[in-house]
């Protein structure tokens, strides 16, 4: 059986105190921190449309080209970085990681 591509999703949320701290460290820092893993194919990062408090207003998304992949990511040195550099830049004020799942891909449309 081949390997499938999976996903994962990371929603957060942030005090708007920080909001622009934590957008460019998020895109300049974290993900290029991160993607220091090989295994790390693509993340892509959006924001809410519209406001609403039942759902967290950013989600980022990383892909890999398998769940061995995603595994080794979950224990390798270059997330320990980025998860070390988090916690020392956002000492004071936090950001909420609200929920993190991950999916396996069954299907892949494009056109």
């Amino acid at each position: 059986m081949a390997n499938k591509p999976v996903l994962l999703f990371v929603a957060t949320e942030c005090p708007p105190a920080i909001e622009a701290k934590f957008n460019k460290w998020y895109d300049e820092v974290h993900i290029p921190l991160l993607m220091k893993y090989k295994g790390v194919k693509r993340v892509r990062r959006g924001r809410l449309t519209k406001e609403d408090a039942a759902l967290a207003p950013y989600l980022a998304i990383y892909e890999f080209d398998s769940e061995a992949d995603y595994e080794g990511f979950m224990k390798s040195p270059e997330r320990s970085v980025a998860m070390k550099d988090m916690e020392d830049t956002f000492q004071d004020v936090k950001f909420t990681i609200k929920w993190r799942t991950i999916y396996e891909v069954t299907k892949d449309f494009k056109r």
